[in-house]
């Protein structure tokens, strides 16, 4: 191949990334608009007037607004999702029997997925449980709810090494241990430490390193259980407010711990904390509540207020559309404002913080677990 012809391939796949991302802003504004504060979210963000078509429209109760010219239209026709609704549990392990015979329901969680991949060249089709170098699982059993993320860290691709097979398989393992017999959903530590462990036992090593947050909603006391390592995390909102959070580990600005399986013979030279550093949590949930669990590519570029705005909408909503729907609009969000030079991202605000010049969003793999308690 001519140098001439390989620039042209080259100009052609940043052609279609351009209207790949320009697709997304108007799939931003269509899930935001299809969400009641959406629209109002939207706005604030572009100062954009409100268009005359929604300003005398209605709820009608089902997640759309009438006289909507868009609500023909499917806000995830280019959004990667999947949705673990509370249908996936049924029977016996959906109640709570006491000693009097009486059955006390048993809380649920409605659980959707969302993500994008930073370089959609590189990763131009979905993998489940994958969102570029980001991974994440989901599962369930009748005494806990499970649900976790990873990033994978993208220094390694300098080394000819792909960030993304670590994480994913540190949360396949995570998925499977926790339909272990021995599983306990009140340590999700533990959960951690044996996929970590089991991942370095592997005949095939497998390089690489990524951030990772664990949370277990234990069905028996309604309490969330949580361990997290590095800059992923979670948020809990309730009555509109953040009630529970999970702090940043960093060792400085823009390196956050990590677990990390070296190169044989590289121990030394590869930054590495082992899963005894995680952070863990627990906290009585309510129903109402609302998680969201993401990587840093939605911390960094979505200020907080917002993320509120939209999840303090879906307290209580155990329609999994509506869920998919909010899902999608954060998603979206940290999507677009990633890739806008003027956007005065959280990530820019602290970069500034440390005298470090830095402005507008920051590109990145982005991965959003959002939940409901009903």
């Amino acid at each position: 191949m001519d140098v001439e012809t390989s620039l042209d391939i080259e100009g052609t796949l940043r052609t279609i990334q351009q209207a790949i991302i320009s697709c997304c802003e108007q799939l931003l504004e269509i899930a935001m608009i299809l969400t009641n504060k959406g629209g109002q979210i939207l706005r604030r963000l572009r100062g954009a007037s409100v268009p005359e078509p929604f300003q005398n429209s209605q709820n009608i109760g089902d997640g759309s607004m009438s006289e909507n010219p868009y609500q023909r239209l499917n806000p995830m026709i280019d959004a990667q999702y999947t949705i673990l609704g509370s249908e996936n549990l049924v029977g016996e392990g959906d109640y709570l029997r006491l000693e009097n015979n009486i059955n006390n329901q048993l809380p649920r969680l409605v659980s959707v997925t969302c993500g994008f991949a930073k370089d959609h060249i590189r990763y131009p089709e979905y993998d489940r449980g994958k969102f570029g170098e980001d991974a994440w699982f989901m599962s369930s059993s009748p005494q806990a709810y499970i649900m976790g993320v990873a990033d994978g860290v993208g220094g390694w691709r300098n080394y000819g090494v792909d960030p993304g097979k670590f994480s994913m398989s540190l949360m396949r393992s995570c998925e499977r241990i926790s339909h272990a017999p021995d599983f306990e959903p009140k340590r999700p530590e533990i959960l951690l430490e044996r996929a970590y462990c089991d991942l370095l036992d592997q005949k095939c090593s497998i390089v690489g390193s990524c951030t990772a947050c664990i949370l277990s909603l234990n069905r028996d006391n309604n309490t969330l259980y949580a361990a997290n390592i590095g800059d992923s995390g979670f948020l809990v909102v309730r009555s509109g407010k953040v009630v529970c959070r999970s702090q940043e580990q960093q060792h400085q600005f823009n390196t956050p711990y990590q677990l990390a399986s070296p190169p044989p013979g590289y121990e030394f030279h590869v930054l590495s904390d082992g899963p005894e550093s995680a952070d863990t949590i627990k906290f009585p949930m309510q129903q109402g509540d609302v998680i969201l669990l993401a990587t840093d590519g939605v911390y960094d570029n979505v200020l907080e207020s917002v993320l509120v705005e939209v999840l303090t909408e879906m307290s209580g909503i155990s329609n999994s559309v509506q869920l998919q729907m909010a899902a999608n609009t954060v998603a979206l969000m940290a999507r677009t404002l990633s890739f806008n030079r003027n956007h005065d991202s959280p990530f820019s605000q602290n970069a500034r913080k440390l005298n470090i010049d830095a402005w507008g969003g920051k590109p990145d793999d982005i991965t959003v677990l959002l939940a409901s308690v009903v």
